[in-house]
């Protein structure tokens, strides 16, 4: 394997290439925003980040200039076994060859649910689709019409859905109707007082509470399953979304690890290993609902995709699914996210910078904070962090390990953070201006675009 350039004074900034900037310019012609899923638009990353990624193998990656990369975030946490992941690559192959999408359906259909539904506790039945947004919004369209309710809580975690329902409920809501948001209440994590205050105030009109299991922080002692048992006590149901827990806490996802069995719950990102396959999984009595032998209550339109049950795509998902079962993938996540999180965190010690860079959430799904001069959240210091690893050869927007990352990784990646913080402590004294090459990142949820956006 190739040591990354890691030459961390001599080093320049490695700016796309011409053609490169040519294909950025003619995507922003073609797509709205450059690329398909916001976490990975221009805005997110430094003027010097790689424009394209043209292909990856293992945890590396290489941009449309040939220049080479270690990864974290992985597909923003879609890949979690690696790129290019041999087994799951060639049960797709073999599914493909003999026709992807059929008029009536396959049986791998049922082998992959038997294998799904045999990994999570509690779960009875499940319905395939294509993204993590397809999988909330059926599991809030059933519980609306198991309840008989309209209104929706949800969590104060940064996104569930693209749909109007979530989407509504952020800052970059033009298009949705006010009638539309005023459905959707928020309760706050770990409070259980708050998700109690909302029944409260609005006595037998919510339909489900849903929320991610957990995230950078710890559920307290019983907060998942009190939070169960008030919505059971209020008439609603409890919704978990999995899409980042699933397939990284445990096999069986966040309620595994925590003993919680929720009503519903949303699964995708890493169950195929970035192939794109996500799942509405529940229980029996709710999922019924949007099948054909029920008769006591009306029928539910959950989830009819064209493209939901395409055989490489599942053929993809049980060759994962049957990786973690054999191998100890989850295990290999908790540790190099935990020796990552560990050697870091000694870097930043060493440079003085504790008060100012932070590692956060659990081993195997950590993220960092960049906190400016006066301590607070700084999109300035992130770019400036992101630029100075994309420098020494990491794409780093998060901290997220695969099955991939192996120790010589995580040790060059340590020598780049070291370096990046050598310059991340001079910003701090001289300001970041002085280090930061062109506009600082934003964050995606904002009214309106600004001017200096643009690279």
């Amino acid at each position: 394997m190739r040591t990354l350039d890691l030459d961390r004074e001599a080093n320049k900034l490695n700016y796309p290439s011409t053609s490169a900037k040519t294909l950025q310019a003619r995507a922003h012609e073609l797509i709205p925003g450059g690329c398909h899923t916001y976490a990975k638009g221009d805005d997110q990353y430094p003027i010097s980040a790689p424009g394209f990624i043209a292909r990856g193998a293992g945890c590396r990656v290489w941009d449309v200039d040939g220049n080479e990369y270690i990864e974290y975030g992985m597909g923003n946490r879609a890949v979690a076994l690696g790129h290019g992941y041999a087994p799951v690559v060639q049960a797709a192959r073999e599914a493909l060859a003999n026709g992807c999408n059929f008029t009536r359906p396959s049986p791998i259909e049922v082998e992959c649910a038997e294998q799904f539904l045999g990994l999570i506790d509690g779960a009875e039945m499940v319905k395939f689709c294509k993204d993590g947004s397809d999988a909330t919004s059926g599991a809030v369209r059933l519980a609306r019409a198991y309840t008989g309710r309209d209104l929706i809580a949800c969590c104060d975690h940064p996104f569930f859905s693209v749909d109007d329902w979530f989407i509504g409920t952020t800052q970059m809501n033009a298009g949705i109707p006010e009638a539309i948001r005023r459905l959707t209440l928020s309760f706050r994590y770990n409070d259980l007082a708050s998700a109690k205050a909302l029944f409260d105030q609005y006595p037998d009109q919510i339909a489900a509470l849903i929320l991610e299991p957990v995230r950078t922080e710890v559920p307290h002692a019983n907060y998942l399953s009190d939070l169960r048992d008030l919505c059971h006590a209020n008439g609603a149901l409890l919704i978990f979304d999995e899409m980042i827990t699933g397939f990284r806490w445990s096999n069986g996802g966040a309620q595994q690890v925590y003993n919680v069995v929720p009503d519903l719950s949303a699964w995708g990102k890493a169950m195929a290993n970035g192939f794109s396959v996500s799942a509405l999984a529940g229980k029996r009595e709710f999922m019924r609902l949007g099948g054909l032998y029920h008769y006591d209550k009306p029928r539910v339109f959950l989830l009819s995709t064209t493209h939901g049950a395409e055989t490489h795509a599942l053929a993809a998902a049980i060759a994962t699914m049957k990786v973690y079962s054999k191998e100890a993938v989850v295990d290999h996540l908790h540790r190099q996210g935990l020796r990552l999180k560990s050697l870091m965190d000694q870097v930043i010690e060493r440079h003085g910078l504790r008060e100012f860079v932070r590692t956060i959430g659990h081993p195997c799904c950590l993220l960092y904070g960049t906190l400016d001069q006066d301590h607070k959240p700084s999109q300035a210091f992130r770019t400036l962090f992101l630029q100075e690893m994309i420098k020494r050869g990491v794409i780093m927007p998060s901290l997220v390990v695969s099955y991939s990352h192996q120790d010589e990784d995580i040790e060059l990646t340590i020598e780049a953070i070291d370096g990046a913080l050598r310059i991340y402590r001079r910003a701090l004294e001289d300001g970041v201006n002085r280090y930061l090459v062109g506009r600082p990142s934003e964050g995606v949820y904002r009214h309106y675009n600004r001017p200096e956006t643009k690279a």
